[in-house]
């Protein structure tokens, strides 16, 4: 049966620009799992007044630019002390995109299918979840089991088109996800011993 499987759970709390308050979000977080030998899973729940919020309509799954233009959730994934990155972004429509920077907005996109993140996304009266996997062993510059940087991030639509950012952490000025300060979570890689057998996380 292979030795245990190891997972590590994190809840992340996301925090809005104050430059760009939003009364329609009541607030987002992101559960966070990662095994040294499998996909980075993510879940996003977004709570908030629904009659407000703009989500953009279930289309067929496949990579599409612009997302962050509407609603969008978004995850910028580096080795720790590596200066390049690899963002992803994920709609509720099931759409998707990635790329891959070199240091700083230097970058490109990936076109590779294989990165497909597999996105479901399940909705309430009051909240949106939605589930995406990192497939880490398909990225050049991730070794394998190496500490990872996480920048984790949502762009929210509401009525008459207003946006709202949010993110773990936001540099001074402007949103920018991209900014080193951003990626605010550590992942180290799982340690048997240091994880109960009882953890969950959803898949």
């Amino acid at each position: 049966m292979g030795g245990p499987r190891i997972i590590v759970p994190y809840t992340a709390v996301l925090t809005y620009h104050p430059g760009t308050y939003s009364r329609a979000v009541h607030g987002i977080d992101v559960h966070v799992c990662w095994t040294a030998d499998e996909p980075l899973a993510l879940s996003y729940v977004l709570k908030g007044d629904f009659t407000r919020l703009r989500s953009p309509p279930p289309r067929p799954a496949r990579r599409a630019d612009c997302l962050w233009q509407h609603t969008c959730f978004e995850a910028f994934v580096a080795m720790k002390g590596k200066p390049e990155y690899y963002e992803f972004n994920f709609a509720p429509s099931g759409e998707w995109a990635a790329y891959a920077f070199h240091g700083y907005r230097d970058g490109a996109p990936l076109a590779k299918e294989e990165l497909t993140p597999g996105i479901t996304v399940r909705s309430a009266a009051h909240s949106l979840e939605l589930d995406a996997m990192i497939r880490l062993d398909r990225l050049p510059a991730i070794e394998r089991g190496a500490p990872l940087r996480l920048a984790l991030s949502a762009v929210v639509e509401e009525e008459h088109g207003i946006l709202s950012y949010w993110a773990l952490k936001h540099p001074p000025g402007k949103p920018d996800f991209h900014h080193s300060d951003a990626f605010a979570l550590e992942l180290e890689a799982p340690v048997v011993e240091a994880v109960q057998e009882s953890a969950v996380c959803k898949r």
